[in-house]
């Protein structure tokens, strides 16, 4: 039950990219219905593969790597509709819907093993911090998402290519928007996250610090794309660009823990 559930979740979010991607193949508008069914659907599925796996376990899929990463595709899928249903347009599909389905994949080859879980109020502490990490993840990766697409959207315009990608991506005012309101939501989640974690650490005298490290990395980058809009005036281009950056060096230093950190391949 619960790998069919993720099959038919993974196959939901990949089709809901190839419908957003109809424009490319021929000059039509992308079906905003049919990519909203899509992903609802994806989401469905997906919610009752954990919940499925949270009876089995008798734990939330928050813990354990496998269950973790799937909760994220998760997130990320339900921010992604979100946005989407907000803004009436379905090309940041054709980059997050399958940045929602990568994870659900590997969570499925790794093995949903459920990790240690902590009782009474400690284990709202904690799921609360892992739950709002996620959150503000999914949101950084929505502005980065937004502004890759505003990079390329503006590199088209400065061209006068206007082709299929002009065609299909939103306007530039609208992919601003987008990673402005992202960045602001992922900064807000991630401090959330950070500051539970910190002081469950400090309470519990658990402290893992390559996670620390990261989730502390995760946080500057989406801080200094909050400040640079907010306090800073940041144009949109150079909010884009940070972004999509930031992004990509949160990855990267991720991937570093996982490979060759303390405790690698043991690294959430």
């Amino acid at each position: 039950m619960i790998a069919i559930a993720h099959f038919v979740a993974i196959s939901c979010y990949l089709g809901a990219a190839a419908l957003a991607a109809v424009p490319l193949a021929r000059p039509v508008k992308a079906p905003l219905g049919g990519v909203i069914v899509a992903l609802l659907v994806g989401i469905g599925a997906h919610m009752i593969a954990l919940v499925s796996f949270a009876h089995q376990a008798g734990t939330v899929p928050l813990t354990g790597l496998g269950p973790a990463l799937s909760f994220a595709g998760l997130v990320l899928a339900v921010t992604l509709l979100i946005v989407e249903v907000l803004a009436k347009d379905v090309s940041l599909t054709l980059v997050a819907a399958p940045l929602a389905a990568v994870p659900t994949i590997c969570a499925n080859i790794i093995g949903l093993t459920p990790g240690p879980s902590a009782e009474g109020m400690r284990g709202v502490w904690l799921f609360s911090h892992i739950a709002l990490s996620f959150v503000g993840i999914a949101a950084f990766a929505t502005a980065a998402a937004a502004g890759t697409m505003y990079l390329v959207q503006r590199h088209e315009l400065r061209s006068r290519r206007f082709g299929t990608l002009f065609r299909l991506f939103p306007p530039l005012a609208t992919l601003d928007r987008v990673n402005h309101v992202a960045a602001i939501a992922g900064w807000l989640g991630l401090t959330l996250g950070v500051v539970l974690a910190s002081t469950y650490s400090v309470a519990y005298h658990e402290l893992n610090l390559p996670q620390l490290l990261w989730g502390m990395g995760a946080w500057i980058a989406v801080t200094c794309v909050a400040i640079g809009r907010v306090a800073r005036g940041w144009q949109a281009q150079r909010a884009a660009r940070y972004s999509s950056v930031a992004f990509v060096a949160v990855l990267l230093l991720y991937v570093a823990f996982r490979v060759v950190g303390p405790g690698a391949g043991q690294f959430l």
